[in-house]
């Protein structure tokens, strides 16, 4: 296929050099032409614009860090939508926002949202997790495409189920990390090296794929150079997640009480790490220095 893409980040980058592998060609813009760079020599086009990227491909996707960041490129992108063209986002909004986009899309294009779940380390490894809403019969055409990217495609039904899904996952990811952190601060506080309690957790029945690559990071140390996902953007996700749990009546305790660790952990100078640095306030609350 040819394939568009807007939104070269860490894992924009990564989603195209999985495209390039499997034998597609890709066009790609992003807002930082440097960033585009590296891909360019591997094999990717450069696109002169979001418009430009979506009139040369069969499918584009977008993947921007939120919907401020998306709204900048729609209108252009939907302009240089065929009729025939399919768009995928995979940014992590509101369903509402989801919804609009949608709309937008000019007669005969069609539009799926399609967030991801897994991190730069899952997604190297070949097992990105994606789930997708909308028209199913427009899903079939793309699914071979997704399988290209991540091995775990899950059709969710209408526009904005892969979106609502999506946050709820996060909830619970959020949700587990800080119980980690407790733990292990515990057994820390208490005289058990951390690099035992880690170990321990990791070869337990609560050890999780996402424990396994995000545990590690509270080793000193262990923080990626360029965060997974820092405190401040997980928190974007997790008070989209919150917001819709208010507006369907659904209760949220443990989820609304990880996300005031999140701030915490950004009122404590962490706001640009890995949010797993939520650890660090976990020692200093049990009297750590």
């Amino acid at each position: 296929m040819n394939v568009g893409f807007v939104g070269l980040g860490a894992m924009g980058s990564g989603i195209v050099r999985r495209l390039l592998a499997a034998g597609h060609d890709v066009t790609g813009w992003n807002r930082t032409p440097a960033k585009a760079d590296a891909l360019v020599a591997e094999g990717m086009r450069r696109a002169g614009s979001p418009g430009d990227a979506a009139a040369e491909s069969d499918v584009v996707f977008t993947m921007l860090t939120d919907a401020r960041a998306l709204e900048a490129v729609a209108d252009e992108l939907v302009d240089g939508l065929r009729s025939d063209s399919i768009w995928l986002d995979m940014s992590t909004i509101a369903p509402d926002q989801s919804r609009a986009l949608a709309a937008r899309v000019p007669a005969g294009a069609s539009f799926l949202d399609a967030p991801v779940s897994g991190s730069l380390t899952t997604l190297a490894a070949g097992q990105l997790s994606i789930m997708v809403g909308g028209d199913r019969a427009v899903f079939e055409r793309v699914e071979p495409l997704l399988l290209d990217i991540g091995p775990k495609v899950t059709y969710l039904g209408a526009q904005g189920n892969a979106l609502l899904m999506k946050m709820a996952i996060n909830l619970s990811l959020v949700v587990q990390g800080m119980s980690f952190c407790e733990s292990v601060a515990m057994a820390e506080n208490a005289g058990i090296p951390r690099e035992a309690a880690v170990d321990a957790v990791l070869k337990s029945v609560i050890a999780s794929p996402m424990l396994q690559y995000r545990g590690p990071m509270v080793l000193e140390g262990g923080r990626p150079e360029t965060p997974f996902a820092d405190a401040a953007l997980q928190q974007k996700d997790q008070q989209l997640g919150l917001a819709l749990g208010r507006e369907l009546g659904a209760p949220l305790p443990f989820a609304s009480l990880a996300n005031e660790f999140l701030t915490v952990c950004r009122a404590a100078g962490l706001g640009d790490q890995e949010w797993i640095a939520v650890y660090d306030v976990f020692r200093r609350m049990g009297g750590a220095a």
